[in-house]
């Protein structure tokens, strides 16, 4: 077991090289219970990414294959109706576990999609008038292709801005490229990981994180960076929920890094990642292109000391 996040991401930095932001930033989501989207071209590590964390941590797995027939029922579950108990009784669907695969969202229909926009938001699905709760630990990673590839629907705004971060895989170095291809395909070792996060680990970190302090000059920062954002002619601002999730990535940041307060490099390094995708434009950009004009904000709003 991992008696520290360095341990763990050294593992991860190891089983998957190249992705040393990806999994730090992952490991956060988890650790914030919230929702992380992953847009790339397929091949690139996207599910492997995913499946590492289910490996490395034993929660319950569950992975949901959107398709354009996809129903929201397959989804959230059904209530069956029983004969002998003449009784409708519920049976859950694959929503119900701890870490969700959510591959290839945007496959899924608009009515489909937005079946996961309660449990992303409250933990909770609601089926027939019935609300259910979900597991206490509930994080969903969801894949998907770059807009305009064939079969696929933009996600709503919505639900973008219920996904913490949003991330790109990225190409490996010519080094990392050549150490793959002469030790094989990542998936087939998964079954040899053994779990490297208990229960209790992660339970403890995420306590840590929320001791982290933040100072008024920094809440001031991260106010001015949010406000800059808004009256806008070429992309929506962001809301106060995108507020709230960048003081908590900082301080998750700042946890990784061994701190118990904020500074301005922690907001500025999670600033792209769960900004770029929420400053929704009216034509379609790339992640790095959402990520270079959350870039272009910070540049402009300094952090002032009082």
């Amino acid at each position: 077991m991992s008696k520290n996040p360095e341990h763990f991401l050294n593992s991860g930095e190891r089983f998957l090289p190249g992705n040393q932001s990806q999994i730090r930033l992952s490991l956060l989501a988890l650790l914030l219970n919230r929702n992380v989207l992953i847009e790339d071209v397929p091949g690139m590590g996207k599910t492997t990414l995913v499946k590492f964390f289910a490996k490395a941590t034993g929660l319950q797995f569950r992975r949901i294959q959107f398709t354009s027939d996809l129903l929201p029922s397959d989804i959230l579950g059904v209530s069956i109706f029983q004969k002998e108990s003449e009784q409708f009784v519920f049976k859950p669907g694959p929503i119900f576990g701890e870490l969700i695969l959510a591959d290839e969202l945007n496959r899924g229909s608009p009515k489909t999609q937005s079946a996961l926009l309660q449990a992303m938001e409250e933990k909770i699905v609601t089926v027939d008038g019935v609300t259910y709760d979900l597991p206490k630990r509930f994080c969903l990673f969801a894949t998907q292709n770059p807009r305009g590839q064939f079969g696929t629907y933009p996600l709503p705004e919505s639900q973008l801005d219920r996904f913490l971060f949003k991330i790109s895989m990225g190409h490996l170095t010519k080094q990392q490229e050549h150490d793959l291809l002469a030790s094989g395909p990542r998936l087939s070792q998964l079954e040899m990981l053994e779990t490297l996060l208990s229960r209790e680990e992660l339970q403890h970190w995420q306590k840590a994180i929320t001791k982290v302090t933040a100072s008024t000059m920094l809440l001031n920062y991260i106010t001015d960076l949010l406000h800059s954002t808004r009256n806008q002619e070429d992309y929506f601002g962001l809301s106060p929920r995108a507020g709230l999730d960048l003081l908590d990535a900082a301080r998750g940041w700042a946890w990784l890094n061994g701190r118990e307060y904020i500074v301005p490099d922690d907001v500025q390094h999670v600033f792209p990642f769960v900004a770029g995708h929420r400053m929704f434009s009216h034509h379609s950009l790339s992640v790095s292109q959402e990520q270079s004009r959350a870039q272009e904000i910070l540049k402009r709003i300094p952090f002032v000391k009082e």
